[in-house]
């Protein structure tokens, strides 16, 4: 009886601390860093609130404060290209299409 109740707590604290890194799930895990942003491995930008540093000082191109605005209407998140919709959210699209909002 204690044997499955330690292997019931097992598998909840287990599944538990998944849910707690960014891109955790269906997006396949962090890919790199966009400005202070998780870029997932599936196009997306994370809604995690922790913020992303990166090691490689090579990225600082990659990590800047402020999103770049797009002119060119691409938004693409893996480009680092943000929009800024017409009620101030400031968004990319991701790998499906889907809009990735930025968290204020």
């Amino acid at each position: 009886m204690r044997l499955v109740l330690w292997l019931t707590l097992l598998l909840f604290s287990a599944a538990a601390s998944a849910a707690n890194y960014p891109c955790s799930g269906k997006k396949g895990g962090v890919e790199r860093c966009v400005g202070e942003q998780f870029l997932c491995r599936d196009g997306s930008i994370s809604a995690s609130k922790r913020i992303c540093s990166s090691p490689d000082s090579s990225a600082s191109s990659l990590t800047s404060k402020a999103p770049a605005a797009s002119a060119t209407g691409s938004c693409n998140c893996r480009d680092g290209q943000y929009c800024t919709g017409p009620r101030g959210g400031t968004f990319c699209y991701s790998d499906s299409g889907k809009k990735s909002y930025l968290r204020k």
